[in-house]
């Protein structure tokens, strides 16, 4: 399958930290690799209304909902890019997976069985000595691939506070290298208690 990769970029700053790393490392694809950008600030999504109980969610025809549903169906490569706030994903970024939530129940989409096995991936850039602080974050991700069958490639973690920090960061700039380029297809993610678990 050709690789198509969507990278959703849920900072509340243009042209942050974690885009740039995100960047560098998409760099390294192969010429020709399709790609696809979409920044949450530019397509805001509306709150998400919960109506799993209620009724099915139906197909959006137009809207930045219509186009984010659309792009993540179409992707094989999805990643989140999202600085680290309050230990986490952004705002603009959890809002994004809210909304799967709703695709799980849209009629004709079956999204659980479309992104079951295409590849979840993550990049966040973080102000802290600690890596351990982005857990939370990792643990968002792994888990939401897990429940969707998705393979997990990681979380590519990058240091940076203030605008271009990250590019400060070797250690950080060195594994973009190589991180969207493994030696064999990312581990189907599991969640802990099951066997076989990749975290």
């Amino acid at each position: 399958m050709t690789r198509r990769f969507l990278f959703v970029l849920g900072s509340a700053r243009r042209d942050g930290n974690s885009a740039s790393l995100a960047r560098r490392a998409a760099e390294q694809l192969p010429a020709g690799t399709e790609q696809r950008w979409i920044d949450l600030t530019e397509h805001p999504l509306p709150e998400f209304e919960d109506h799993r109980h209620d009724s099915d969610h139906v197909r959006p025809p137009e809207g930045n909902v219509a186009l984010l549903l659309d792009a993540t169906v179409a992707a094989t490569d999805l990643v989140i890019v999202s600085p680290l706030y309050w230990y986490s994903v952004s705002a603009q970024t959890k809002r994004y997976l809210d909304h799967w939530s709703g695709w799980l129940r849209t009629p004709g989409l079956d999204f659980k069985a479309t992104m079951a096995g295409r590849t979840l991936w993550g990049v966040t850039a973080f102000a802290d000595d600690e890596p351990v602080v982005a857990d939370p974050l990792v643990g968002t991700l792994h888990h939401s691939a897990a429940y969707l069958g998705m393979r997990f490639g990681g979380v590519l973690l990058g240091n940076g506070s203030r605008p271009g920090d990250v590019l400060k960061d070797n250690e950080a700039l060195a594994r973009a290298k190589t991180f969207f380029a493994p030696d064999a297809p990312a581990p189907l993610a599991r969640f802990p208690y099951e066997a076989g678990s990749t975290r």
